[in-house]
């Protein structure tokens, strides 16, 4: 087994090769909240760890060589308002390529990820988090990728009127006909099913449904730990056959069963003095520390996260796992994994456990790599024999 040094002086090594392609980083809409989009306020060309988990010195440190940045927007917003802030929030995304062009590049294929890391720049990719944003319009859907979104999560954590949510009580039994006509259309587009967030139920109709490989941009283990966010073993152990990436997520409440049982009360806790069980406002994180002073918080560990590498590994294969750690989505993280400098500290815990450098390779740089490329080769053939989907939910939903 490796010393801790040697283990690191590994991982740094592999990183600079291999940089790791992260699934879900919250930066545009952190922005959105903070500072209403004035990327001056919040440059991160310099240190922002006093206010974000990212600025672009720790994606440095930290061996990130792509992101798909989220562009996620609640789930109260609903119809074209839900549209117009993810319009807003692609926005955000492109005025962060452009203003930091020396370290981002725009990416909407493997080939420009590839392209990215030669240069030496961070690849950047748009991912949509809840399929409310498209609005039951497949144009809208069609648009999204045009302006570069390559992933959409099919909900966020409520229903929508085609899909489940994992955190809501069923509502069509996975996903109704018009949810299996939009897996189809992202398919056609070569847009990637992101099936984190959803049911299980959900989870195993899009895998019925897709022609493409999926995605999990930010789940790890229900085996591990038993939260709903979680992908099941049976789910995993379909992801050779699809081809799909599991990208194991880092938030504390979804690895670590302690604090899984300790956030259902810390939710509570904020519920009951009127504030949103996501807010992360200071007002709402001074309830959050006051109740943590009283009840200490189970704290979770680079060694947690590595035990959901190890068991997603182990059923879904090498070839179908990643890295999506959440930040700047997530009030909390684990020790170790602070921010988005704090990736080498798992790579060296995986070094550590005998992970080699290919398994170490796929599971930060080239899995990722690989199914957004076999995404846009499915859509080739798919284009090559039909044209686009003009279905609407009440014709297929009635």
């Amino acid at each position: 087994m490796s010393t801790v040094n040697d283990s690191m002086a590994q991982a740094r090594a592999i990183l600079a090769e291999f940089p790791v392609v992260d699934g879900h980083n919250d930066l545009p809409w952190a922005l959105r909240e903070q500072v209403t989009y004035d990327i001056d306020a919040r440059d991160i060309a310099v240190d922002q760890s006093a206010h974000l988990h990212t600025d672009l010195a720790r994606l440095r440190a930290g061996g990130v060589g792509a992101q798909f940045w989220s562009v996620y927007v609640r789930t109260d917003l609903t119809g074209d308002a839900a549209v117009s802030a993810t319009l807003e929030q692609i926005d955000c995304v492109d005025q962060l390529i452009a203003r930091y062009a020396g370290d981002l590049r725009e990416a909407r294929t493997a080939a420009d990820m590839e392209q990215a890391r030669a240069e030496g720049r961070i690849a950047s990719l748009k991912g949509a988090e809840g399929g409310h944003s498209i609005n039951n319009s497949l144009a809208t859907l069609r648009a999204l990728y045009a302006l570069g979104v390559r992933y959409m999560t099919l909900t966020h954590n409520d229903n929508i009127a085609w899909a489940d949510s994992a955190t809501d009580e069923p509502g069509v039994g996975g996903l109704s006909a018009f949810g299996r006509e939009v897996v189809r259309e992202m398919n056609r587009e070569g847009m990637l099913v992101d099936l984190s967030h959803v049911a299980a139920t959900t989870m195993r109709a899009a895998l019925d449904t897709t022609a493409a490989p999926v995605i999990f941009s930010h789940s790890s283990s229900r085996a591990v730990c038993d939260h709903p966010r979680n992908i099941p073993d049976d789910v995993l152990e379909r992801l050779p056959a699809n081809g799909g990436v599991a990208m194991a997520t880092f938030v504390p409440k979804f690895v670590l069963q302690a604090a899984v049982d300790w956030t259902a009360a810390a939710d509570d806790n904020l519920r009951a003095h009127g504030y949103h069980h996501l807010d992360t406002s200071p007002e709402a994180m001074k309830l959050h520390r006051a109740f943590e002073e009283a009840t200490p918080r189970p704290v979770a560990t680079v060694s947690t996260v590595a035990d959901h590498l190890d068991h997603m590994r182990e059923v879904a294969g090498v070839d179908h796992i990643g890295i999506g750690g959440d930040y700047d989505g997530t009030a909390f993280t684990p020790d170790g994994l602070g921010d988005v400098s704090g990736y080498p500290n798992l790579i060296a815990e995986l070094v550590g456990r005998g992970w080699s450098r290919d398994d170490l390779a796929k599971l930060t740089w080239r899995n990722a790599v690989r199914v957004l490329g076999d995404a846009e080769s499915v859509a080739r053939d798919l284009q090559g024999s039909r044209g686009p989907s003009n279905a609407t939910l009440q014709q297929l939903d009635g």
